[in-house]
């Protein structure tokens, strides 16, 4: 009967040990760290391209840092007014070409950035080093204004913005409006043909070489799509435009050449700015540095033809056939965007009474 007992008592023993451990480990599991829902960072941008996108730049952050990117899209002033009428919306990052961010800037919707945390910063061209000194979203892909020409119809060879003023192109020329992208470089290009730093006369002689250029002009443009069409139709011979605009122009007219004049081409930089109103700003500054990576810059270089702003980034002769890239930079000229702004309402209505009427 004693043994009987004692097996029984052991037994009920061995349940309460094992019923103990059982428990601990269920509260130990409890505590265990449990799988985090992804940060959700909202991204300002174009709507172009976006599957190439999502491939070599959006997706990889992601599952890289448990992320979920969610995108606003549309056009650049589209999207800075939205945002400088909703100054606390959601938006994390916001990406514009220069003139735009500047603005945007300058309304106070952008927050300065620590440098010390971009190290890619460090690898940007000489030429963008500007834009990080200033303390605000850096650029992140450039491109240029040269000049398209079908040298067969022209019958000579362009070498010059100057070039465009001769008699021999009457009726030929067509140029990007003062509201594009690049129709503040146009207002430069005049300017210099006079001899002048539009700085120092607000574009009076700009304005004046615009006037003397007019015969030349078929038409200004919008759309790098209109201005393909004329080239196609044999409208226009000679063009102001932009690299990322020439391959459309030639596949309608194979003939046309894109050159970049003597005095060097016009550049454009698309930056990537942190919203002031961000809650998400590290991870923000993540994304900025991964974008200017070697790795990332060279995916997009390859598969999206974005030009680099990363000088580590190597591309070959074929790679670079259409991209801003290598010595062609270092020879190009940019635009003063804080000047440009500060004209622009008053530009923009000349231009239209000195071409547009």
């Amino acid at each position: 009967m004693k043994k009987i007992s004692i097996i029984l008592a052991l037994m009920i023993l061995l349940v309460s040990v094992t019923g103990c451990g059982a428990t601990d480990k269920a509260k130990d599991g409890d505590n265990q760290p449990k799988n985090e829902s992804p940060t959700e960072l909202v991204i300002s941008t174009w709507g172009y391209s976006e599957d190439l996108l999502w491939e070599n730049v959006f997706t990889p952050f992601e599952e890289a840092n448990n992320v979920k990117i969610v995108l606003e899209t549309g056009n650049n002033s589209e999207r800075l007014t939205k945002l400088k009428t909703n100054p606390d919306s959601n938006i994390d990052i916001i990406y514009l070409a220069e003139a735009f961010a500047q603005e945007g800037i300058e309304a106070g919707l952008f927050d300065e950035l620590d440098y010390s945390k971009i190290d890619n910063a460090k690898k940007i061209d000489e030429k963008a080093k500007y834009l990080v000194e200033a303390g605000y979203g850096p650029a992140y892909t450039l491109n240029r204004a040269a000049i398209a020409y079908d040298p067969n119809k022209v019958g000579f060879e362009i070498k010059s913005w100057n070039d465009l003023w001769k008699s021999e192109l009457k009726g030929k020329i067509s140029i990007p409006e003062i509201t594009t992208t690049f129709g503040p470089a146009t207002m430069y290009i005049a300017s210099n043909s006079k001899g002048v730093d539009i700085t120092s006369d607000n574009g009076e002689e700009a304005f004046k070489a615009l006037e003397e250029l007019k015969p030349n002009l078929v038409k200004t443009y919008t759309k790098s799509s209109d201005l393909a069409n004329m080239f196609a139709n044999n409208e226009i011979e000679v063009a102001i435009t932009a690299d990322f605009a020439y391959p459309r122009v030639k596949a309608g007219a194979p003939d046309v050449v894109f050159v970049d004049p003597e005095e060097g081409a016009f550049i454009n930089f698309n930056t990537i700015n942190i919203v002031k109103s961000s809650k998400n700003k590290d991870l923000a500054i993540k994304f900025i540095n991964y974008a200017l990576s070697t790795e990332v810059q060279t995916r997009t270089a390859k598969a999206l033809g974005e030009s680099p702003v990363n000088t580590e980034v190597e591309l070959t002769d074929e790679e670079a056939a259409n991209l801003t890239y290598g010595e062609v930079v270092g020879k190009s000229n940019t635009v003063d965007h804080k000047f440009v702004n500060k004209m622009k309402t008053q530009w923009i209505d000349k231009w239209n009474r000195t071409l547009n009427q």
